[in-house]
C-alpha cells in the first residue's frame, strides 16, 4: 500500500504486494503555499501490526485533500478499519475517529514521543498519550467520522480506493479543492487530448525509496505530470490511470493525495480534483496508478458529503 507506517521503514509495510498503496512526492519541488487545502492524515488502525510491537495496533500516514471546510477527499485504504477510540469498529467501511489531519507544509510531531519510547509491550500506552496529545495540538484537527466507498475491499483495494473524512471542527480557508463531473478525464483519451494535458500531484510521501533505504516525507510537495495511459494494474481499464514519473511522481505516503487537472490558467484556477493518488508498482516509486474519482459511483459517493 502507498499508506506509510509511522516510525518504520517503509519497505516493512510493502514486502508481500506487488501492488501496493501509495505514499510521497519522488523529484518534483515544495509546495511553498500552491495547495493550502492539501494536509497530512495521522491515523491509528488497531488490527494492524507493527513489527516492533508485541500487541496489535499500527499508527499510518496518507494525503488529504480538503473540499470543504471540514470534509477531506482521500484514498479508501486510508479509511478503512480506522479505530474509535483505540477499538476497531463494527463497520471497517465506517465510524471511524482516530485520524487526525494537519494542513501545515510541515506538519508537527514534537508532542509525540518516539515510538522507541513505547516498544515492545506499551501499544496501547502509545496509542494513549499520542491521542490525548493530538487532540491538544492546535494544528492537528480530529476526525468526527469516516466513511469509505461501499463497494471497497482491502484485498482488491484499487477497484474502489476512495475514502472520507468528517471533521470535528472546520478548518477555514480561503479557498478548497472541488471535484469533477462525470466522466471527466475521458475527454484526455485521444492521443492529441493527451499530449496537450498537464496534471499535478501533491502530497506529504516520500521523495525517494528503494529495497533498503527510504528518504524525505512529512513535507508537502508537487508535482507536473503527464497522462501516461487508462489502464490500471491488473488490466483493469479507466479504474486507475498512470501518470508520468520523469520530472517527479509519487510515491510511500502520497496515498490519497490529489492529482490536479492544470492544463489551462482557467482549469488550474479551479483546483480540480481527477485522481487520488492509488498505488506503487515496486519500491522505487518510480511506476505508480492513480484512481479515478470521476466515476460515477464515486461521484454519487462523494455527492452525500
Amino acid at each position: 500500500m502507498k499508506r506509510l507506517l509511522v516510525g518504520a521503514a517503509a519497505a516493512g509495510a510493502l514486502l508481500l504486494a506487488s501492488v501496493a498503496p501509495a505514499s510521497a512526492i519522488v523529484g518534483g519541488a515544495p509546495d511553498e503555499g500552491e495547495h493550502p487545502y492539501v494536509g497530512q492524515l495521522l491515523f491509528y488502525v488497531p488490527d494492524a501490526q507493527d513489527p516492533r510491537f508485541e500487541d496489535p495496533g499500527a499508527w499510518f500516514n496518507c494525503t488529504g485533500t480538503l473540499i470543504d471546510a471540514d470534509t477531506v477527499v482521500t484514498a479508501g485504504h486510508c479509511t478503512y478499519a480506522v479505530g474509535d477510540g483505540g477499538e476497531a469498529t463494527v463497520d471497517p467501511l465506517s465510524g471511524g475517529t482516530d485520524v487526525w489531519f494537519s494542513v501545515s507544509e510541515v506538519p508537527d510531531y514534537s508532542m509525540l514521543p518516539s515510538s522507541a519510547t513505547f516498544v515492545p509491550d506499551g501499544n496501547a500506552e502509545r496509542y494513549a498519550t499520542w491521542s490525548r496529545l493530538l487532540d491538544r495540538s492546535r494544528t492537528w484537527y480530529e476526525a468526527e467520522s469516516t466513511f469509505t466507498h461501499p463497494e471497497y475491499v482491502d484485498s482488491a483495494f484499487l477497484l474502489h480506493d476512495l475514502g472520507v473524512v468528517q471533521l470535528s471542527e472546520p478548518i477555514h480557508l480561503s479557498e478548497y479543492a472541488t471535484l469533477p463531473e462525470a466522466d471527466y478525464l475521458d475527454r484526455y483519451y485521444s492521443k492529441s487530448a493527451k499530449q496537450r494535458a498537464l496534471f499535478e500531484s501533491v502530497g506529504y510521501g516520500l521523495e525517494d525509496s528503494g529495497p533498503k533505504s527510504s528518504f524525505g516525507g512529512d513535507t508537502r510537495r508537487k508535482a507536473d505530470r503527464r497522462l501516461i495511459s487508462f489502464d490500471g494494474a491488473y488490466g483493469y481499464r479507466n479504474i486507475a490511470v498512470k501518470f508520468s514519473h520523469n520530472d517527479g511522481g509519487t510515491c510511500f505516503g502520497d496515498s490519497g493525495g490529489p492529482t490536479f487537472d492544470i492544463s489551462t490558467p482557467e482549469l488550474d484556477e479551479q483546483n480540480l480534483i481527477v485522481a487520488v493518488t492509488s498505488f506503487g508498482m515496486n519500491y522505487n516509486c518510480n511506476a505508480s496508478g492513480s484512481y479515478r474519482v470521476d466515476q460515477p459511483d464515486d461521484i454519487a459517493f462523494l455527492a452525500q458529503f
